[in-house]
C-alpha cells in the first residue's frame, strides 16, 4: 500500500483511520465543518451496557478478549464493567481518540472496539481516558490538547512502556464516515517519531505509520487477514 493513499483521520489512542484517494478542496472543507463541535453527550453513549461490553470484546480474538477487563462509557468517563484476568483492557473508543485537529474529532457515530495489551493498558490508554473525561466535561479541542500536553510534561501520565500494542480487529468497527470498517489490524505504539526506524510507509512494507506528536508516539499499523471472529477481512490490496 503506497503512503500517498493513506490518510490518517483519527486515533490514537486512539486512532481511527481512512484509506482514500485524492479529495477535492470542496469535499475536504465539508469534512472539516461536518462536526464543528461536540454533539449532545447522549449521542456518544450506548444505552445497553451489555451491548457495549460485547462490542468492546470484538476488538480482539476471543482467546484474548474473553479474559480482558472491559470498560464502558458513562457520562463522566469510562468505568470498569468487567474485571479482567490477563492484563488486557478492551473498550469501544469514541471520536476523541483522534488528534484534536482531526476533522471527525467530534463525530458521535464513531465506535472503535480496541483491546490494549497490558503494557499499553498501563501507559497508553490513560491518555485516551483523560481526553474522554475532558471532552465530557465540556473542554474545547484546544483545552484538551493543552491539558493532556501539560500532564505529559509533568509526568502525570505514565511514560510509554516498550512492547505497547493493541488489537483493532472488529468487523463491527465504525472508524470514520468514509472508510467505516477499513481492515482488521494491529497497532504498535513507539515513543517519538519512529517511522523510518521501522521501515514504515515505504513501497512493499506492510507497516503503515502515523506520527502522533500530540500523544508523543508513532502508531505502527499492520493490517491482518481476518476479523476477530475468524472471518476474512477485505483484500489487503483493497
Amino acid at each position: 500500500m503506497r503512503k500517498n493513499n493513506v490518510v490518517i483521520v483519527a486515533f490514537a489512542s486512539l486512532v481511527a483511520l481512512a484509506v482514500s484517494g485524492t479529495t477535492s478542496r470542496a469535499q475536504t472543507q465539508a469534512e472539516k465543518t461536518a462536526y464543528p463541535a461536540m454533539a449532545p453527550v447522549d449521542q456518544y453513549l450506548m444505552p445497553d451496557q451489555r451491548a457495549e461490553i460485547a462490542l468492546a470484546r470484538t476488538g480482539a480474538p476471543a482467546s484474548v478478549s474473553d479474559g480482558a477487563e472491559v470498560m464502558v462509557l458513562e457520562r463522566q468517563g469510562f468505568t470498569t464493567a468487567v474485571k479482567g484476568t490477563n492484563g488486557f483492557v478492551c473498550v469501544v473508543e469514541r471520536s476523541w481518540g483522534a488528534a484534536t485537529d482531526a476533522s471527525e474529532f467530534w463525530n458521535p457515530k464513531i465506535r472503535s472496539p480496541i483491546c490494549f495489551n497490558p503494557a499499553a493498558a498501563r501507559t497508553f490508554a490513560p491518555i485516551f481516558l483523560m481526553k474522554t473525561k475532558l471532552a465530557l466535561a465540556g473542554r474545547s479541542k484546544a483545552q484538551i490538547l493543552a491539558e493532556t500536553s501539560a500532564a505529559l510534561d509533568k509526568k502525570e501520565l505514565p511514560a510509554l512502556e516498550p512492547g505497547s500494542m493493541c488489537y483493532m480487529m472488529s468487523k463491527q468497527q465504525y472508524l470514520n464516515d468514509r472508510d467505516v470498517h477499513w481492515h482488521p489490524h494491529l497497532m504498535f505504539f513507539v515513543s517519538g517519531d519512529a517511522e523510518k526506524s521501522w521501515g514504515a510507509n515505504v513501497q512493499g512494507s506492510p507497516i503503515i505509520a502515523a506520527n502522533d506528536p500530540e500523544e508523543r508516539v508513532t502508531i505502527m499499523m499492520v493490517p491482518v487477514w481476518n476479523w476477530s471472529d475468524g472471518t476474512p477481512g477485505p483484500s489487503l490490496a483493497h
